[in-house]
């Protein structure tokens, strides 16, 4: 094996590393190694669960069906620019058919980074506050706006319960960092009094305002649910006070209880009834290998989309592994939409 890193321009041209963004495909590209292969070389066999993402570079592979039914891949047609035959446990054996090169992705980085790409909008989800006429705020305290709010809908009373227990109440004060954009993600926030703001450097180096948050506003999921980095900064523009849910009590008592898992045989049974396919992956990836009947909706655009659902749809969400899809499960569910997502995503559905 060849210690080359993979040419950028070519790992460029495969589905999806082609979009993400300047930094995460930089991180990519630092661990996209060239592999050489005589011909003849077993590169996987049915049954094989290596967790990689195997692109073509140069070359010809031969795929081998369960059923015996044999296909060549070659480089530079348009189905090398996809992952070869990429589903775990593999269902093809995939054989060098002449001198050839490829690169093996870890699977999950590359997950990660894109579900990390298309969350990136803003660290923040607002919770919607009632107002009256006179624009006060109508519903107590911060607990009683919280539980007003459709994010909890979902979420079983004994969880609340432990929620409030667990719940950490942190004083702040103006011009305090709470988030810092690049960290790792170890709290969700609740504003109990105060006000901040969430920003960004922009091209310049200037301080761009994304969105300015109050009382009964939420912010820190968007890094828990994809397992990546802070993606902005959130800093108090007043003195005030925070609650706050480490990132082991959001996934116990937050994040599984608003999603609901299926097989393979329990969605399409679903769908019969009419439930409603989202694929949250890039357009590109939906294109080469999308369930037929689903609706592409990428997980970036998930939060504008959201308004134009029918509430009286049940939603699954698929993507290749489940980890896109989880995250846009949630979105959806804060939102108060029925949503389930696909067990093991599209890599454990066998078609």
């Amino acid at each position: 094996m060849s210690d080359n890193l993979v040419d950028k321009g070519v790992l460029k041209s495969f589905v999806p590393p082609s979009a993400l963004n300047a930094e995460n495909f930089q991180e990519l590209a630092g661990k996209a190694v060239v592999e050489e292969l005589s011909a003849g070389k077993v590169i996987f066999k049915p049954g094989d669960t290596d967790r990689k993402t195997i692109y073509l570079i140069e070359g010809e592979v031969e795929l081998t069906a369960g059923s015996g039914d044999k296909t060549v891949l070659k480089s530079g047609s348009d189905l090398s620019k996809h992952p070869i035959a990429n589903q775990q446990p593999r269902k093809h054996q995939a054989v060098a058919k002449v001198p050839s090169r490829i690169t093996r992705i870890d699977s999950d980085l590359l997950d990660i980074l894109l579900t990390w790409d298309q969350l990136s909008g803003i660290e923040v989800d607002e919770i919607t506050v009632s107002e009256d006429e006179d624009g006060e705020e109508d519903g107590g305290d911060w607990m009683t706006r919280i539980l007003q709010s459709k994010a909890f809908l979902q979420v079983p009373p004994a969880n609340i319960q432990a929620m409030f227990m667990r719940i950490q109440e942190v004083p702040v004060s103006a011009n305090e960092t709470i988030i810092k954009q690049g960290d790792d993600g170890d709290f969700y926030y609740i504003i109990k009094t105060g006000k901040c703001k969430v920003t960004r450097p922009s091209k310049t180096g200037a301080e761009l305002v994304l969105a300015n948050l109050c009382d009964g506003d939420a912010f820190g999921e968007e890094a828990l649910l994809s397992e990546a980095k802070r993606n902005a900064n959130i800093i108090m523009t007043t003195d005030g006070t925070l609650m706050r849910l480490s990132k082991e009590d959001f996934n116990e008592l937050l994040k599984e209880p608003m999603l609901s898992w299926v097989t393979n045989e329990e969605a399409d049974e679903l769908v019969g009834a009419g439930a409603v396919w989202i694929d949250v992956r890039l357009d590109s990836e939906f294109k080469n290998n999308g369930i037929p009947g689903s609706i592409n909706i990428p997980l970036f655009m998930l939060r504008m989309k959201a308004d134009s659902l029918d509430a009286d749809k049940h939603y699954i969400l698929y993507c290749d592994t489940g980890r896109r899809s989880s995250a846009g499960a949630f979105l959806l569910s804060e939102r108060g939409l029925q949503t389930s997502c696909l067990q093991g995503g599209l890599q454990g559905r066998g078609e």
